[in-house]
């Protein structure tokens, strides 16, 4: 543990240094410690020590816990639940704050065509398994199993299974996307 917090000494005043739009020569002559230094300390090949991170907190203007909190190790799964709307279940593959929303969507063979919606943004799908039918504006698509679809989705749009048989895809799309869908899942 205090390994990995020592390793990520370096890349954490490398980012606070740019984030603040200062070169390697600009921090270290503000701190008082040479270029070269600091460029070892940055990329690991130097061990952190209070004379050097003394200097570079000030001058940083952060605290020195700041510069050497443990590395959090944050579960990775991802546990979100899945949901059935409008005659598919979807299972988020993605966490719900993810700036892209990543989702597997099982659609289930229906005999009447789906609603087609519009929101701002693009969604991208890939199918699976099963065969999709994609109705884009006035246009409609089969989409076989390894195909994949990239639209704007201000277009009118909507997706269904095919041959009484189920299709597996991947969808992935942005906030406006995940407003519209997560509407759908809070009915």
């Amino acid at each position: 543990m205090v390994d990995d917090t020592l390793k990520a000494i370096g890349p954490r005043l490398r980012n606070l240094r740019r984030n603040r739009g200062l070169t390697l020569d600009q921090l270290s002559r503000s701190a008082g410690i040479s270029a070269s230094t600091l460029s070892r300390l940055e990329s690991g090949k130097r061990q952190a020590n209070l004379e050097l991170l003394l200097p570079l907190s000030r001058e940083l203007r952060i605290s020195i816990d700041e510069l050497v909190r443990p590395v959090e190790i944050a579960d990775p799964r991802i546990r979100e639940r899945p949901y059935r709307t409008n005659g598919m279940t979807v299972q988020p593959l993605s966490p719900p704050d993810a700036p892209l929303q990543t989702c597997r969507v099982t659609y289930t063979p229906r005999r009447r065509r789906p609603t087609q919606r519009a929101h701002d943004g693009y969604e991208w799908v890939y199918v699976l398994t099963g065969r999709l039918r994609m109705y884009l504006g006035d246009r409609e698509l089969i989409l076989e199993p390894g195909e994949a679809a990239e639209f704007d989705t201000r277009l009118p749009h909507a997706f269904m299974a095919i041959d009484d048989q189920p299709a597996e895809a991947i969808s992935i799309f942005g906030s406006a996307g995940a407003r519209i869908h997560l509407r759908a899942r809070s009915r």
